[in-house]
């Protein structure tokens, strides 16, 4: 009974690891931010056209971002950070369950005339998407990306003056 206990166990600890962490932003996207290591805030709309003003958003390797979210609009909008598979496959949920409530820190649902903010650590290059996830609101264009530069590293020696 025993080994049968010590094998189940590891066989549940193994299937643990093996399945990794699904949650979004800790891996290519980046992650969860420290509002004290916030280097600049970038202030996004949402409007009832489906789009986030800007929509095109650059950023250095490393950078922590506050965005404040305002939700300009008279309809429900939402802010996530994601690659375009999670972003996809979300919205495909989303349609499926529209009273999906989010608790998660890459993502941010605001009332019709509402504020919010999202702190977020940019840790790779490359590019990382948002969108809106609200039924219909992906499809007619709601998205956009940040686009993520490496950060110029320091030589460490003097500039030479003459």
């Amino acid at each position: 009974m025993k080994r049968f206990l010590i094998v189940g166990l590891l066989l549940a600890t193994s299937l643990v690891y093996a399945h990794g962490d699904d949650h979004p932003g800790d891996d290519v996207i980046g992650k969860p931010g420290d509002a004290k290591n916030v280097t600049r805030t970038v202030k996004i709309s949402m409007t009832d056209a489906m789009r986030f003003t800007p929509d095109n958003i650059s950023a250095k390797q490393n950078e922590t971002i506050r965005f404040v979210l305002t939700n300009n609009g008279k309809l429900i909008h939402e802010v996530m950070f994601g690659t375009e598979k999670e972003l996809k496959e979300h919205y495909e949920m989303m349609n499926k369950n529209p009273e999906m409530i989010h608790n998660d820190p890459n993502k941010v649902t605001l009332a019709p005339g509402a504020t919010g903010d999202l702190v977020w650590q940019f840790t790779h290059v490359g590019k990382v998407d948002f969108a809106c996830l609200q039924p219909g609101h992906y499809d007619a264009g709601m998205k956009g990306k940040v686009m993520v530069v490496a950060a110029k590293v320091s030589s460490g020696k003097p500039a030479h003056s003459d």
